[in-house]
């Protein structure tokens, strides 16, 4: 069962992470994957069950279960994919905001509710596990190999292609064109490093994105009056959570709410963080506990180390916020 798959192997649950990056000089010893703009999971399938895993390690399996019918569906007794959950919206690229509705959920009863208004897919990248065998120590490209001849598709999940050397360009020339966050690179001959930040696995963004620790909110005037008006965010460095700046773009009425029922338990009396946070942007900030992470695209970094023109992109609750830091 997986359990005992845990128990022989517990760090096959921590995903592999890429490094930011830019396009190999060189192609030929490299894939090139789409940058999903969904949330990372690992998929356990035995037999005729799938259990859900985010890179935090929860699991997320209530959340989903239009995706309990895709162990039946994959040519393997037993199986650990590595891949993302997405929402393809109203288009046929996903749209990690309409994902937004299915993240935030508590109750399977609401997951099935929701099911028909924003179903989701889960799109397999990597095979880890097959039939009692481990993976981990096989290239890239003998894994990509085994995961393409399960032969993984169906409307709800999928294994999107690998473009094997000399398509980078042409891979990220697509992702813009479908306003994609970026592409990935990977090396042929590298293995997999559970829970490890690898120069083998490059994240190759066409716009800035950075993640985020929430550590609180002001308060909103006119539209917005009674409710939130922009987050107060920073990432880490050795020092603590250093502040960043304040996110007041991006947000829908329907998310504005979701965030002001996520923050409320979290409350404290005082900044979570590490220095002092300027007058003009503590000024009647309502301060939360760093719990929580969210996305933002902006445009560069101050020399002060604020963001510039940052608009929210979403919560990531498959990331901890032990692990925000500034990205290069």
């Amino acid at each position: 069962m997986i359990s005992k798959w845990e128990q022989a192997g517990p760090e096959g649950l921590r995903p592999m992470l890429a490094t930011t990056g830019t396009l190999p000089a060189r192609d030929a010893g490299w894939a090139f994957e789409m940058k999903w703009d969904g949330l990372r999971a690992m998929a356990f399938l035995d037999g005729d069950v799938v259990r859900l895993v985010s890179r935090t390690g929860r699991d997320i399996s209530h959340a989903y279960p239009e995706l309990g019918r895709m162990a039946s569906a994959v040519g393997a007794s037993q199986a650990v994919l590595d891949g993302e959950i997405v929402a393809f919206g109203d288009g046929e690229w996903p749209d990690f905001e309409a994902l937004q509705q299915r993240m935030n959920i508590s109750s399977a009863a609401q997951a099935r509710m929701l099911m028909g208004q924003v179903p989701v897919s889960y799109l397999a990248f990597d095979l880890l596990w097959l039939d009692g065998k481990p993976l981990l120590d096989l290239p890239y490209l003998q894994r990509r190999e085994q995961l393409d001849a399960l032969h993984i598709g169906g409307g709800s999940w999928q294994a999107p292609p690998a473009f094997i050397g000399e398509h980078g360009a042409d891979v990220q020339a697509v992702s813009k064109q479908h306003e994609l966050e970026g592409i990935m690179a990977k090396r042929l001959q590298s293995r997999y490093e559970p829970g490890r930040r690898s120069q083998s696995w490059l994240k190759i963004k066409n716009v800035r994105r950075q993640e985020v620790v929430i550590g609180g909110w002001k308060p909103g005037e006119g539209g917005r009056a009674g409710g939130i008006g922009s987050l107060l965010v920073g990432v880490h460095n050795a020092d603590g959570l250093i502040y960043c700046g304040h996110v007041g773009t991006g947000f829908s009425q329907q998310t504005l709410g979701m965030l002001a029922r996520r923050l409320e338990p979290l409350r404290r009396a005082a900044s979570p963080f590490a220095a002092t946070v300027p007058v003009e942007d503590a000024r009647s900030a309502r301060w939360v506990e760093p719990e929580l992470v969210a996305e933002i695209a902006f445009g560069s970094w101050t020399k002060s180390g604020r963001l510039r023109a940052p608009s929210y992109k979403g919560l990531r609750d498959d990331k901890d916020p032990a692990d925000v830091v500034r990205e290069p």
